[in-house]
């Protein structure tokens, strides 16, 4: 028999959003990743494009801004998808961080979700 390990899954990380679908946003998602649900995300100045959190960065992607909602390949193409953009709160952990994300910009990171209204617990 073969075992098959499932990743995590669509919206994984929510704990409650507002009515309906006003946490939710359909944005692009910059090409060359594969993310999971989870996912924080920043926002590239530049082209609108959103991309994983890079705390290094200074073209935007540097602020933490919302939480993707389900996985993402984008290794081939810019790929539009549906984020969690605010009034909602989330599960810290089980949100998917860069390789290499220190706890101090992860906490960093968690601060700049709350202001937008992305409250982990």
């Amino acid at each position: 028999m073969q075992v098959q390990e499932l990743g995590p899954g669509t919206a994984c990380y929510l704990v409650s959003e507002a009515n309906g679908t006003r946490s939710r946003e359909v944005v692009t998602i910059a090409q060359g990743q594969n993310l999971l649900p989870g996912a924080v995300l920043g926002k590239v100045t530049t082209s609108g494009e959103y991309t994983a959190v890079s705390p290094d960065n200074d073209n935007g992607s540097q602020t933490a801004i919302a939480v993707l909602f389900a996985a993402v390949d984008s290794t081939a193409a810019a790929h539009a998808t549906v984020i969690t953009a605010r009034d909602a709160e989330v599960a810290a952990h089980a949100l998917a961080w860069p390789a290499g994300t220190t706890e101090p910009q992860k906490t960093a990171a968690l601060a700049q979700l709350a202001a937008v209204g992305i409250v982990a617990r």
